[in-house]
């Protein structure tokens, strides 16, 4: 039946407009909606992430013969990447080893602190949580010149070493690689106790008192229930640790010598003191390909469905 209406006695009739178009505008209004609301954040990313990212690239690929000065010309000079390992390669290993050492002890050290703080601290546990970040109200500068002054030839650490048996009276600490790393260590163990806090916080306890029964032993319980619950916040802690610690280079500038220097320290030499620009974007992108090569690996490893 016809949507007409009869108005008056003339007969004539007026149509009614449908009514279907507003369900279809709201629809497209709703799927418009997200897009709309991601705009904010995608302008942020592109000006001062993407864009920095391709000008960065670009000057990797600059000719190296020119001069912060005169200028340097594109010559698309992707020989800047072979270079760039060929010359830094073990700074590369340097800056693996001291990062994976890094990662490595700071979940062995953070577990169990964030197990007892998520499980076992009771009415303590917001002041737990106070004392692990409160490293972060002081500057990370600050803290690395503290370890300097712990870890100095002077110090009480090293003169009580020093007392004990079968240790040489020569013992050095600082300006050593066990410096740098325990300089790393310290000022990234809180990037690993939160997530994994985070994870364990959450963890059902009827969950760990049935695992208890069934499996009858602490250990077993803790490796069949307790650590496949906690791997999102293992994957979240050891990312948020290892990406930082390999890029590092105050701690390296600092507590090391020479011999020491981490990748980092290459590339801020090559951006602030050598002023050989496509070289040390070179070195950034490679740092930065080969740290994302390790993350996808890993997480593909032993990620979970959450963190992927």
């Amino acid at each position: 039946m016809s949507a007409l209406g009869h108005l008056g006695g003339g007969g004539s009739s007026v149509a009614v407009p449908p009514r279907a178009s507003e369900p279809v505008a709201g629809a497209k209004r709703r799927r418009v909606l997200p897009y709309l609301l991601l705009l904010p954040g995608a302008l942020w990313l592109t000006v001062f992430f993407i864009a920095p990212l391709v000008s960065l690239f670009a000057t990797s690929l600059y000719d190296p013969t020119g001069s912060l000065q005169d200028g340097y010309a594109m010559t698309w000079h992707f020989a800047n990447y072979a270079d760039a390992v060929r010359d830094f390669l073990p700074h590369f290993g340097r800056s693996l080893a001291y990062s994976l050492i890094t990662t490595l002890v700071c979940l062995l050290l953070g577990y169990p602190l964030a197990y007892a703080i998520a499980q076992k601290a009771g009415r303590f546990k917001n002041l737990l949580l106070v004392c692990v970040i409160a490293p972060f109200f002081t500057s990370f500068l600050l803290r690395t010149l503290a370890w300097k002054t712990i870890l100095s030839d002077n110090g009480g650490l090293v003169r009580f070493l020093r007392d004990l048996p079968l240790v040489p009276d020569d013992l050095r600490l600082l300006a050593t690689p066990f410096a740098v790393v325990c300089g790393l260590i310290y000022n990234f163990l809180p990037f690993m106790v939160l997530p994994l806090y985070a994870s364990l916080e959450k963890l059902d306890g009827r969950l760990l008192e049935a695992a208890s029964d069934l499996y009858a032993g602490s250990f077993a319980a803790f490796r069949k229930v307790t650590l496949p619950l906690s791997m999102p916040g293992v994957v979240a802690g050891t990312l948020l640790t290892f990406i930082p610690a390999a890029g590092d280079y105050i701690n390296a500038s600092l507590l090391g010598t020479p011999n020491t220097t981490m990748i980092g320290n290459a590339i801020q030499s090559r951006f602030l003191v050598v002023n050989d620009y496509p070289s040390a974007a070179a070195l950034s992108f490679v740092l930065m390909g080969a740290i994302l090569i390790l993350v996808l690996i890993y997480v593909r490893r032993a990620g979970t469905e959450e963190v992927v």
